[in-house]
């Protein structure tokens, strides 16, 4: 049996209603400013002689009503020579019958200087604002942009690459000549780099849109012992892996083995037949450090900067071109974990990765 409740449904606040309160706390502010005023005039009028707290006291609320109600420049130049001339006309007056010092008449121009002085800089401040938000809309605009085309590249470029691979594999099993053959090998590597670079576009494009990560509680040492293990089944250059225990941490692992892929395999193509590959890992305190070293030739200072910039990328000396993603990408799933992706060249040689992530 359903039952249906009496009870009136919720109601969310709406912009409208949001900007209407808004409204009538500005209108409020405006009409207590405005009752203040005229009690400090009331002072002024009630207490001859005493008029400079008065007048003090009334243009400190006006100062810091505005503080918190911008008022348009004209109406609030207005405004303030108004309360001038009137608190003016009240202290000349008195000044005149002997009831307030003559000194206290300088207090006249410098009080309403001062508050159009604030004014100013008031309206400087919010143009320059204005302008922050206006650049931070179109960056924001440009890296949506930038995300779309990612993704629409990625899917454009997959459907005609997979064509052409299967024409190719077709043609791949006929009797060809030794030449013929060398160029289809050509191609079809050619038509890999290009499915390499399509998947990356479209993973790039995933991670930046904040959407990509689904943690959960991973053993990055254990992690890392296991991908350790995978790629070091390839004895053509020596390993030395260092890996402690992490415990368990809130992470992606499969963003985790795809930035470990990344460092591996650059690592592999830029170290030597025979060559060293160290790969480390240890946690710090509430932070874990993944390092990733090689025997190669290391990193020109000149390209430091750039190692992680996408499309970015030098001929491995030992290894296939890459599509200038992978470091790229490595970064960007470090930092989507809270962490940081760091490189360096090693004092007696070759380049040293550092992957740091949050612990906790």
């Amino acid at each position: 049996m359903s039952v249906i409740s009496s009870k009136a449904p919720e109601v969310l606040p709406t912009g409208a209603a949001v900007l209407g309160c808004r409204r009538q706390l500005e209108v409020a502010l405006d009409i207590a400013t405005a009752v203040l005023v005229v009690a400090m005039m009331g002072l002024m009028i009630a207490l001859p002689g005493h008029e400079a707290g008065p007048f003090h006291i009334m243009f400190l609320a006006v100062a810091i009503a505005y503080g918190y109600r911008m008022w348009p420049v004209i109406p609030t130049i207005c405004a303030t020579l108004v309360i001038t001339v009137l608190a003016g006309w009240l202290m000349v007056t008195h000044a005149s019958e002997g009831r307030l010092a003559s000194p206290e008449l300088a207090e006249i121009p410098l009080m309403p200087l001062v508050l159009l002085v604030m004014v100013w800089h008031g309206h400087r401040r919010m143009a320059a604002v204005e302008q922050l938000k206006a650049m931070a809309g179109r960056q924001l605009d440009a890296i949506d942009r930038e995300r779309e085309f990612f993704r629409d590249a990625s899917h454009a470029i997959r459907t005609p690459v997979t064509i052409a691979r299967g024409h190719l594999e077709l043609v791949e099993t006929a009797v060809l000549e030794d030449e013929v053959r060398s160029d289809l090998s050509v191609a079809m590597l050619q038509l890999e780099r290009m499915s390499a670079l399509s998947n990356r576009l479209l993973a790039v494009a995933r991670l930046d849109s904040g959407g990509a990560l689904s943690k959960q509680p991973t053993d990055l040492g254990a992690l890392v012992h296991e991908m350790a293990a995978n790629w070091s089944a390839n004895t053509d250059r020596i390993w030395r892996i260092r890996t402690f225990p992490t415990g368990v941490m809130r992470a992606d692992p499969e963003w985790i083995e795809i930035t470990l892929d990344a460092l591996i395999e650059n690592a592999v193509n830029f170290t030597p037949i025979g060559g060293v590959i160290r790969l480390g890992c240890v946690r710090i305190g509430d932070r874990c450090i993944v390092e990733v070293g090689d025997s190669g030739p290391g990193i020109e200072p000149d390209d430091l900067p750039h190692v992680f910039d996408r499309f970015w990328h030098r001929k491995p000396p030992y290894g296939a071109m890459g599509t200038g993603l992978g470091l790229s990408m490595a970064r960007s799933a470090a930092m989507a974990h809270g962490g940081t992706l760091s490189v360096r060249n090693d004092p007696p040689g070759g380049a040293v990765f550092t992957l740091e992530l949050p612990a906790t």
